[in-house]
């Protein structure tokens, strides 16, 4: 889609006064900005912050925030809720929050040791070549390295929130999956920004069949806002990987699907290189300024 198409975030951490990990100021996926007082409460209420003193949670999308937010009132922890909000995102924002791009999720235990850094950007397939996005001049070919199968990375998202959840969460991966599985089996009511992005990705997402016939109706229309947004072979891949863990999506159904697209459509990802995926832990870069303890994220995270 557009350059939100790949999932970029950074989780936070902070104790709370149970002593169980909280969310501070977590899932910052995207902040969008709205054209009107009425919109904003579509897509998250910007005009009169809510105040906590246990937790808290932020995402792109009103429905991942609640998600999350309930995990956090049955007692889970801030992975936990992060987790579950990057997979309900999947469903309800695609185009920043998705299960076929990659991210990076910074995490501070909350007892004095250092921040962990978690990378699961996607990686190239093995058969990418320096060139490959060059004609046989030499030349850059304009979009080749954007738009087209060739583009894609080997996705990493879903190893990378497994990951997470399995070094610091106390829910199970199906336990996070499950809100992301209603969601997209049952549908959510469309916002206008959801219809907007449609429209204007519409030349690109209709080029391939699979896109099209997922983000359109049968006469080509766009979704309106207020109507409700079905994704039923979403709902599937998910089920796959709470029933079978990571295996669910790098083997099995799931990879059999992404490996014979790319095959048709002249990509690159393999089976292979779906069952080679492995995310990255890190040490963030640190610096120090008046005093502060300063972490980031570390490449090849740009922020």
């Amino acid at each position: 889609m557009d350059r939100g198409l790949y999932q970029r975030t950074i989780k936070n951490l902070a104790t709370g006064r149970s002593g169980r990990l909280s969310i501070a100021a977590a899932l910052a996926f995207f902040i969008t900005t709205t054209p009107a007082f009425g919109q904003a409460i579509l897509e998250g209420e910007r005009f009169h912050p809510v105040t906590a003193t246990q937790g808290m949670v932020a995402t792109s999308h009103t429905l991942a925030t609640e998600v999350a937010l309930e995990v956090l009132k049955n007692g889970g922890n801030a992975i936990d809720a992060a987790v579950t909000a990057g997979f309900a995102l999947a469903v309800t924002q695609p185009r920043s929050g998705n299960i076929g791009g990659g991210g990076f999720m910074l995490i501070s235990r909350g007892d004095g040791s250092d921040p962990e850094a978690i990378d699961y950007r996607e990686k190239a397939p093995a058969a990418a070549t320096e060139t490959m996005f060059q004609n046989e001049s030499g030349e850059v070919v304009r979009n080749r390295s954007r738009f087209t199968h060739l583009a894609a990375g080997v996705p990493g998202t879903v190893a990378g929130l497994a990951l997470a959840l399995e070094r610091h969460g106390t829910i199970t991966l199906k336990q996070a999956l499950a809100p992301a599985i209603k969601l997209a089996q049952d549908g959510f009511v469309v916002p206008q920004r959801f219809t907007e992005g449609l429209e204007q990705a519409r030349e690109r997402l209709e080029r391939w069949p699979a896109t099209r016939d997922t983000f359109y109706k049968e006469d080509g229309g766009a979704w309106q806002p207020g109507e409700r947004f079905r994704q039923p072979e979403l709902a599937a891949t998910l089920q796959r990987i709470a029933d079978n863990g990571v295996k669910g999506f790098y083997e099995g159904e799931t990879a059999d699907l992404i490996a014979s697209e790319m095959e048709r459509n002249g990509g690159l990802i393999t089976h292979q290189d779906l069952k080679d995926y492995r995310p990255v832990v890190r040490a963030p870069v640190h610096g120090n300024y008046r005093g502060y303890d300063i972490f980031s994220m570390s490449p090849p995270s740009s922020g």
